[in-house]
């Protein structure tokens, strides 16, 4: 009734906003401490590969949770918007580099991967007066299966069964296909909305 004080819980919106922006945060600040731990030791000693291991299923998981928890509350910031993507991209990249430069993953993989995300970030650049172009199918499917491969890879596994470096395998083949594949539809969405709609002023 009016004049009588609300008893509908309040939501911290701003709080949660906040969260989602620190989470990021933190995701960037992790990047030099797994990659810190990946190169202790040569590169190779287990433990210090299980700690970098556990650092980056860290971050993949604050990736798994900001963006969701600034879309639930209608809080997305420009901070958030801006750093996400270079987070994730830092991420990955930092990550495909350090296991090529140990030796662990051949450098066509980690090209592949970093030419692709390189060239879908540049591409959006260069359709926004067209509008913002929707991430291609399966973009998702892709940033996981690329998480969970670079994860196992990450894993000492010289010190393991042979069946978990072929595991390994598997997935990381399955995360470039789904690279390539996903890269190209982005491109052909990107192609076809942008000859669809009129340039933005």
């Amino acid at each position: 009734m009016p004049g009588q004080p609300s008893t509908d819980p309040v939501v911290p919106r701003a709080r949660v906003a906040n969260l989602a922006n620190v989470l990021t945060g933190v995701r960037l600040v992790l990047v030099p401490v797994f990659l810190v731990l990946l190169f202790v030791d040569g590169g190779h000693e287990t433990g210090w590969r299980l700690a970098a291991f556990a650092v980056f299923a860290v971050a993949v998981i604050t990736d798994r949770f900001d963006g969701a928890l600034a879309r639930s509350y209608g809080m997305v910031t420009e901070f958030g918007t801006l750093a996400d993507p270079i987070a994730d991209k830092l991420l990955i990249g930092s990550a495909l580099i350090g296991l090529s430069m140990l030796g662990d993953l051949p450098w066509w993989v980690t090209v592949v991967i970093l030419a692709r995300e390189i060239g879908i970030t540049v591409l959006r650049f260069a359709v926004l007066r067209h509008g913002v172009i929707p991430a291609s199918r399966g973009g998702k499917l892709k940033t996981l299966v690329q998480a969970v491969a670079i994860g196992l890879f990450i894993l000492p596994l010289q010190a393991w069964p042979d069946i978990w470096l072929t595991v390994a395998w598997v997935i990381m083949w399955a995360a470039v296909v789904l690279t390539v594949l996903t890269g190209a539809d982005y491109v052909i969405s990107a192609i076809r909305d942008s000859r669809g709609r009129p340039a933005r002023n």
